[in-house]
């Protein structure tokens, strides 16, 4: 596993990359595992300041392993368990996170940027979260930062009606932080996290807890909604919109 996602310390700057380009960097349930355990064993190294989640040049993610998808379609529809760990590592992480996005970043691949402190972009960028058109919800407690982070309306629009959202306009909505060319993108989001890691470190802790507030919060908001999530894959909605999905492949 450790050749899809790769975990790399450069001095105060610990990066967490999905390497699964032929496949979109769409996400397995190893991988989940993977980057769960990169972001949770940080917290035990004072030497780690911040955090980096990065993709590969062409592709951020595509969010869950339609695979693994369809396995949790036919058995009992829980979100797999590794699915959780890392949604609960993105929320109660304590080390600042920065993120570097080339390409599509779909479904998780939108919502884990929501827990980012950082996020740079490339200008060819582009944004969606295709949840409710596949029968699902949203996951990631997106139905609950998003709203905050961009108002009801633009929320809606994301991840209700899934309509995709190019670099500027994300960055307008505060999904993103920078909009860089392509090439940048890299180079860019590193020099956030080492400035980042620069900082007085228990200074940035204090005020990140003030701003973000107790996981608890956002923890039970990723629990009702994978209830909820759990449900619908379950659904005939959602069992259509799948098989049209694999035609659509086929």
């Amino acid at each position: 596993m450790s050749d899809l996602v790769i975990i790399s310390d450069d001095g105060p700057v610990r990066t967490v990359r999905m390497n699964r380009p032929e496949k979109k960097n769409a996400l397995t349930l190893p991988m989940y595992d993977a980057m769960a355990a990169g972001i949770e064993s940080a917290a035990q190294n004072s030497t780690l300041r911040c955090l980096l989640i990065g993709g590969a040049p062409t592709v951020f993610c595509a969010g869950n392993d339609i695979g693994d998808f369809l396995q949790m379609a036919m058995g009992s529809g829980a979100l797999g368990a590794p699915i959780l760990r890392f949604l609960y590592a993105l929320a109660r992480c304590e080390k600042p996170l920065v993120a570097a996005v080339q390409g599509n970043a779909v479904g998780v691949g939108t919502t884990m940027l929501m827990h980012c402190d950082h996020v740079v972009a490339a200008d060819n960028a582009r944004f969606s979260t295709p949840f409710v058109g596949l029968g699902l919800v949203p996951e990631a407690a997106s139905s609950l930062i998003a709203p905050r982070l961009m108002g009801q309306r633009r929320a809606f629009s994301l991840l209700v009606t899934g309509r995709q959202l190019g670099a500027e306009e994300a960055k307008a909505v505060g999904l993103i932080n920078t909009v860089v060319a392509a090439d940048a993108v890299e180079a860019e989001a590193m020099k956030a996290a080492r400035e980042i890691a620069a900082l007085p470190p228990h200074g940035v802790l204090a005020s990140r807890r003030l701003m973000r507030g107790s996981p608890d919060e956002i923890i039970a908001r990723i629990d009702e909604e994978a209830e909820l999530f759990k449900t619908r894959l379950q659904s005939a909605e959602a069992r259509a919109a799948f098989e049209a999905f694999m035609t659509r492949k086929k």
